[in-house]
């Protein structure tokens, strides 16, 4: 496994969207692209983080995501939105088209959207948390490439298909559930091979379909799906909602942001974004959510066990850690860092904490 290294957030948000904006993207976008990418890895979530940034600016420069793509809105009914990303960066495509449909759901109650023609858009929760510090509730899917067999099967089909919602509370941190339909995020396999470190046995097969502790058999083969053929359903049910419905590709013919450099992913996004206060008082939601909270954590504990911990709790915890101390930047991500600065005529600027 590689060395990491600890940088300070602000200069390392800088610096990504200075490469970003060096590539094209226009300021404004850039931002947004840095906040996403270190947000994630902020809240331990460096699958989805800085790491990224190398093969986003890499599609960049072949024409295959289009810096300053202008978001497209099909005239829809009220309340809904159908959104052309036009093969822009999905980080930045995402969040505006979660800008859009907050005034929609302020009026309406609820407002949904599908989004086409997007590329792999970073941890869906960076979304939701959006959506939560707005008094909102989003719930979020997307397809991906694909990674995972369906039920009984032992090629890749589904992405691993993600589903993700926070929910605002007075605790600090949102209530976050973000979950691959997969047994494991594929990201997960990718850092593994990158590392070249076994992966646990039972997370995937082969191209045969035989279970496998090789990452880059893996890769080549399937992950599978959380529990059983439930897990295989959800994942079915994502790609209905995000490919499906939105326009975009389906399955095998979502491009791999790695594999095909040759033409764009086309991958397909949902969104449904609920007003908590069309339901109820954000007070009152906030108060009861939080008993909720209450109540599990004084729920009797399996032996061996400290205290019950709710999602969104160990994130929040970990950028708490990270805001003070530095966020960790694998040793592969920083070599590539260096390189794109290098590529641009930029200084590495980056001071190691520690």
């Amino acid at each position: 496994m590689s060395d990491t290294s600890r940088y300070p957030c602000e200069p390392l948000r800088r610096l990504v969207a200075e490469l970003a904006a060096a590539a094209g993207v226009p300021e404004s976008d850039a931002l947004v692209l840095a906040d996403s990418l270190v947000d994630a890895d902020l809240h331990g979530t460096s699958t989805h983080g800085v790491s990224r940034l190398n093969i986003y600016l890499r599609r960049i420069q072949r024409g295959l995501i289009d810096p300053k793509a202008e978001l497209r809105i099909d005239a829809g009914r009220p309340g809904v939105l159908a959104v052309d990303a036009a093969g822009g960066l999905g980080q930045v495509q995402a969040v505006k088209t979660l800008e859009r449909l907050i005034p929609l759901a302020r009026q309406y109650g609820v407002a949904a959207a599908t989004i086409r023609r997007s590329q792999h858009f970073g941890a869906l929760s960076y979304y939701c948390n959006l959506a939560a510090r707005q008094d909102m509730v989003l719930l979020a899917m997307t397809n991906c490439e694909p990674a995972m067999s369906p039920s009984g099967g032992c090629e890749a089909f589904f992405g691993t298909n993600p589903i993700a919602a926070s929910f605002p509370t007075g605790k600090g941190f949102p209530l976050r559930i973000d979950l691959a339909t997969s047994l494991v995020a594929r990201g997960n396999v990718i850092a593994a091979q990158k590392a070249g470190r076994a992966i646990p046995e039972g997370w995937a097969l082969d191209p045969e379909g035989n279970p496998t502790t090789d990452a880059a058999a893996a890769l080549a083969g399937t992950v599978l799906a959380m529990a059983g053929h439930k897990g295989a359903a959800l994942a079915m049910m994502v790609e209905l909602f995000s490919g499906v419905l939105s326009g975009a590709a389906v399955g095998g013919e979502v491009g791999s942001m790695y594999k095909h450099m040759d033409r764009p992913q086309n991958v397909g996004h949902f969104f449904c974004l609920l007003d908590v206060a069309a339901f109820m008082d954000v007070a009152e939601f906030k108060k009861r959510t939080d008993g909720m909270i209450d109540r599990i954590k004084q729920c009797r504990k399996r032996p061996g066990v400290d205290a019950i911990i709710v999602p969104g709790e160990p994130e929040y915890r970990k950028a708490r850690h990270n805001l003070q101390h530095g966020v960790a930047i694998g040793g592969e991500t920083v070599a590539e860092l260096k390189t794109l600065c290098e590529e641009y005529g930029m200084a590495f600027s980056l001071q190691q904490i520690g």
